[in-house]
């Protein structure tokens, strides 16, 4: 990208520009909070008709049940619980050395390679993809003079990689060549920074431009955008785009398929709870033909003749009950189209049989692992390009996530004990299913006192 073209910077792709207020929709979503409620103009439905005053107070008895942020986390927590594992082939002892410490602090911020990749998917789970930037110091001499050895690299620490992440809406522009590899790529952030003289606090706007060989940095100067650094990046002798991007597909894309279902809930359940609310407050009614000024009650009467007539139109007089009946529906459907068939209610009341809750359990497991090879594939693909960049000679691959524990408690015993009545008669079958059960009760145990409890049901 040339000088000239410091305007062209700020141009967006039309896919980002279609996506920016969805990608902003989403994010309200899974925070909630606070965050949502001074966003919930946008959300809350303006009924036809409705009088400003009126939806303004709704707007400030505004309430949000989060449960798509819930379903995120718990993705992301359960799939990471336990560390996917890095296996080394080959390599010095010294590239080793630094992909221990790698993993360790990934981000030179004490950011584990696991901590990291958690917020990467909660990132991706939200907005369907992610971005990791690798990049290498620029300190210790001349920092665009290239080192004239690895020694020397070592030593000034320009051989210490380290990954930054980016959102999907910080990655504005872009394209791909016929092979599906990055051709060029524009990341924009903007964070608040304290002016050194006025000690007064301004939004600084940053473009950072990446190629196969280059990378420039832009920032808005007084009036203009300026250019204010530029040089190789770490890829440049690798000829590739340092930018990974961590995606999962459309029906993997758990707030895509949950948000239109969480917003009809928002609304349904503050519609409920203000017709609850206006319901505590009784309203006067004057049967007169004569006028009437006197003000009485909270706010509002309403005048009749006494021959007039007022009713409600509404269904049998029970759309309380239906707007309850309704809003558990769409809770039970926000768990099942993001695979959590087993948090979601039974609309017909019936106890779900012991079949169907490990065939729910099962897709769930299914999703897991799904979302573990996406991790997995980004994980590997990052550390084999860092291992390319520093020119390590060695294989790296990882392996791991893909076993998982979700089946509850309850189960489990319930399991158990149907078993145990069966009266098989083995000592050896007791013990094992007496074993199982209590260790996975105290999974969260010391291993000492595991391994204490298992000694003791052996022996009898």
């Amino acid at each position: 990208m040339s000088d000239g073209m410091n305007k062209q910077i700020e141009q967006e792709h039309p896919d980002y520009t279609e996506r920016a207020r969805m990608w902003r929709r989403y994010r309200d979503l899974y925070a909630g909070g606070e965050r949502f409620r001074l966003n919930a103009a946008e959300y809350l439905v303006r009924r036809l008709k409705e009088p400003l005053d009126v939806y303004q107070e709704r707007l400030a008895r505004v309430f949000y049940e989060n449960y798509v942020g819930s379903i995120v986390d718990w993705y992301t927590a359960t799939l990471m619980r336990e560390e996917p594992v890095i296996d080394l082939t080959d390599g010095r002892g010294k590239s080793r050395e630094f992909f221990g410490e790698f993993v360790q602090n990934c981000d030179r911020r004490g950011t584990t390679l696991t901590q990291f990749f958690r917020q990467q998917l909660t990132e991706t789970l939200v907005c369907g993809k992610s971005y990791v930037v690798v990049d290498f110091p620029r300190t210790g001499g001349d920092a665009q003079a290239p080192a004239r050895s690895r020694a020397e690299e070592d030593e000034l620490g320009r051989s210490r990689a380290y990954l930054t992440s980016y959102t999907a809406d910080e990655v504005i522009n872009w394209s791909y060549d016929d092979c599906g590899e990055l051709d060029w790529i524009v990341i924009r952030t903007e964070c608040l920074k304290q002016d050194v003289q006025s000690r007064a606090w301004k939004k600084q706007t940053r473009w950072i431009y990446y190629d196969r060989e280059n990378y420039e940095i832009y920032e808005r100067g007084s009036k203009e955008i300026e250019l204010v650094e530029r040089g190789r990046h770490g890829f440049a002798a690798v000829g590739r785009v340092p930018v990974y991007e961590l995606q999962v597909s459309e029906g993997l894309w758990l707030i895509n398929k949950a948000a239109s279902l969480q917003l009809e809930h928002f609304n349904k359940s503050n519609a409920l709870g203000w017709a609850l609310t206006m319901g505590l407050f009784a309203m006067p009614v004057i049967y007169s033909e004569k006028e009437w000024s006197q003000i009485v009650g909270e706010s509002y009467y309403i005048q009749l003749g006494p021959q007039d007539k007022f009713g409600w139109a509404e269904p049998d007089g029970k759309v309380y009950q239906i707007a309850a009946d309704n809003l558990n529906r769409l809770k039970d459907e926000i768990y099942r189209v993001s695979f959590l068939m087993q948090q979601a209610g039974d609309s017909g009341g019936a106890m779900q049989s012991g079949l169907s809750k490990q065939w729910d359990f099962a897709v769930t497991q299914e999703i897991l692992g799904a979302y573990g090879d996406v991790v997995k594939d980004a994980m590997r693909n990052i550390l084999n390009g860092v291992a390319a960049a520093r020119q390590d000679e060695m294989r790296i691959d990882v392996v791991g996530l893909d076993s998982f524990d979700i089946t509850s408690f309850s189960a489990e015993a319930n399991d158990a004990q149907s078993l145990m009545n069966l009266g098989i008669p083995s000592p050896t079958l007791k013990r094992q299913i007496q074993k199982r059960v209590a260790l996975k009760y105290l999974c969260d145990a010391r291993q000492d006192i595991k391994d204490r409890i298992a000694e003791e049901i052996e022996a009898g």
